[in-house]
């Protein structure tokens, strides 16, 4: 029998391997899988799997009703009567996405920034920062390449406000740093289509004139009484670098407001571990990596390892898929190297991932 993973129940047995990318397989045949199978397919996004009619038991399997499927570009929650924060925090922060584009349009046809809009739509996000913290290092999987822009500028907000809170700062603060976070590629609306479509190399010229986004995010807001200059500052700042190599004006150090440098880092962390026209995206904890090479360079390091501190928090027993699409359960963690920790397979091998460079933790599949 065929069917989808969100019909599948425990007790299921497979008929045939259930193979990744790879083609090596994920879930071997004659599993009889539990919750922790099944969301793992779900994980994985297989769309359909050969299992018994009959489960382990002997009874026969009746699949589940199949879910809708709900996709980021049709999702309707102005339809329900439900307040939006009583919704999941998925579908709130979809919720958000859809309606942050439909601001953004307006900008792009020269509507002036309505930043009461913009607050009314992103702070009780923001406020559902327990809901945040579980799903930080899951935000890219949210976005497609048809919207990515749009989940971008939601997910550096919803992640610098993360980071700000880690950091220390206030709730008023937080507010700020994901208003900043929001707006910061507001001044894109003053780009041509290829800013947000174009699936080939940019063109030097189109290089110079994405850099100009800073710029123009920041005239969009200068003229806004109601919001801090401490936002606008970090709006111009976000893409400076703490060596001078950014832009627009080639700040460094102390010059760089810290908001800016909350924004840098959550912008590059989304970035890198979306898909994107022009790019494929990178395991989250690849990502993490690579910012850590630069914390010392063109990043704060503070900032950064909060950063590092708060994604890769792993437990003994989290399950985890690796980037060959092995799965297993982590047994040990070393501190020095927080993302490269000890992972039992689950066909019982043991992998030290510190010893393995070019091999690294691809998904969370479950704490």
């Amino acid at each position: 029998m065929r069917v989808s993973p969100s019909q599948l129940v425990p007790g299921c047995v497979l008929l045939r391997d259930v193979k990744g990318k790879t083609n090596k397989p994920i879930i071997p045949q004659k599993t009889v899988l539990t919750e922790k199978h099944i969301m793992i397919l779900s994980k994985f996004l297989i769309e359909e799997v050969d299992v018994s009619e009959r489960l382990a038991e002997g009874t026969v399997f009746k699949p589940k009703g199949k879910k809708e499927e709900i996709t980021k570009t049709d999702h309707k929650i102005e339809d329900s009567n439900q307040p939006i924060t009583n919704r999941s925090f998925e579908e709130h922060y979809l919720y958000v996405v859809e309606n942050f584009k439909k601001l953004f349009k307006g900008w792009q046809n020269t509507v002036p920034i309505d930043n009461l809009a913009v607050r009314n739509l992103i702070l009780p996000l923001i406020d559902r920062m327990d809901d945040i913290g579980s799903a930080v290092y899951a935000l890219h999987q949210y976005a497609d390449k048809k919207d990515y822009f749009y989940h971008h500028c939601v997910s550096v907000s919803i992640l610098s406000a993360y980071l700000g809170k880690k950091m220390g700062y206030q709730k008023g603060e937080w507010y700020q740093i994901a208003l900043a976070g929001l707006l910061s590629d507001a001044g894109m609306a003053r780009l041509e289509d290829f800013a947000f479509i174009k699936e080939g190399i940019l063109t030097k010229e189109e290089k110079l004139e994405i850099r100009n986004h800073p710029t123009y995010s920041y005239r969009m807001v200068e003229n806004i009484s109601s919001i801090p200059y401490t936002v606008k500052l970090a709006v111009l700042q976000h893409h400076e670098r703490i060596d001078g190599s950014g832009y627009p004006l080639g700040l460094s150090h102390e010059k760089i407001h810290g908001y800016a440098r909350i924004i840098a880092v959550s912008d590059i962390y989304h970035a890198m571990t979306s898909d994107r026209y022009y790019r494929k995206k990178q395991s989250p904890f690849q990502v993490i990596e690579e910012l850590q090479k630069e914390q010392f360079t063109k990043l704060d390091p503070r900032v950064v390892q909060v950063f590092v501190d708060s994604i890769a928090k792993f437990s003994i027993g989290t399950r985890v898929s690796l980037s060959n699409e092995q799965v297993g359960e982590i047994v040990f963690i070393e501190h020095k190297h927080p993302t490269r920790p000890i992972v039992r397979l689950d066909n019982g091998e043991i992998i030290t991932l510190s010893n393995n460079k070019n091999l690294f933790i691809n998904e969370i599949l479950s704490t």
